[in-house]
């Protein structure tokens, strides 16, 4: 099975270690979650691949991304590096590989690690490719390097304390599909007055409501929860169809509040 799109949500495995990330994943895919998002730099892809290989779900039918970290963008290092994730995730291929940063002050040329990105793909290392963490004027950059082959998707963050508007629209102007990591603002969606009220009206949860927020602007959500309680509720939240009212409520939450900052990130938007 090929997939032509992304899955409309998918399971984050950031933080998740060990156990705790096996059963996560073995649980997200008996739910009914068919998208699972990890990356090198997690130190969870075996674990992940255990998970998928325990759960009884059929390879194909899963849609599977990996991330290769900044420090194998030499061409040589980044095909390696991805044979490596694929062993480790028990896979022949990845469904999407990203480019998880830029390289920090272009040490490596994007023509060099994107170009070797695109080997990776005629290879059929990786179904397709993308990015995660790039710039408006850097998504400019890769779609002039890269020409034909489409990215996939831009990941970068998003929930209603950073709906990052500029560069989620810069990616769809540009025919690049956006998945918003930290949807729930690492649990501080819990907290806020405004999802509360809007969760309390509607029965739902207000990681329900940030989750639907997040769809409503065609940004494909990736929450981590090892609850299965939680993880079913997350996919539930993409039923929820919030009125022109409460998307414009949730909107106002937004004080550019980054929470993924570190200090080799790009010079963001």
């Amino acid at each position: 099975m090929s997939f032509s799109a992304l899955p409309k949500i998918g399971m984050g495995t950031f933080r998740l270690k060990g156990n705790d990330a096996r059963d996560a994943v073995k649980s997200a895919l008996s739910l009914g979650y068919r998208h699972i998002d990890t990356a090198q730099m997690y130190e969870n892809e075996a674990e992940v691949g255990d998970g998928i290989t325990s759960s009884g779900i059929p390879r194909r039918e899963i849609f599977l991304t990996t991330k290769i970290w900044f420090d194998q963008l030499h061409a040589s290092d980044l095909i390696n590096s991805l044979h490596d994730s694929l062993a480790r995730l028990k896979t022949d291929h990845v469904d999407l590989a990203l480019i998880h940063w830029p390289s920090p002050s272009d040490e490596v040329p994007m023509k060099e690690y994107l170009g070797a990105l695109r080997d990776a793909q005629r290879e059929g290392l990786a179904e397709h490719i993308g990015i995660s963490n790039f710039t408006c004027a850097q998504m400019d950059e890769a779609k002039e390097i890269l020409g034909d082959t489409p990215i996939f998707t831009n990941q970068v963050e998003v929930h209603p304390f950073l709906a990052n508007r500029k560069v989620v629209e810069h990616a769809q102007k540009l025919g690049i599909t956006v998945t918003g990591y930290m949807p729930l603002a690492v649990g501080k969606v819990m907290e806020d007055e405004t999802l509360q009220r809007i969760a309390g009206e509607r029965n739902l949860s207000p990681a329900q409501v940030a989750i639907a927020w997040v769809a409503s602007g065609g940004v494909v959500p990736i929450p981590s929860s090892t609850r299965p309680a939680h993880q079913k509720a997350n996919l539930e939240a993409l039923e929820v169809q919030l009125s022109a009212e409460e998307i414009r409520a949730i909107d106002e939450l937004d004080c550019n509040e980054r929470i993924a900052n570190p200090d080799f990130a790009p010079a963001w938007d």
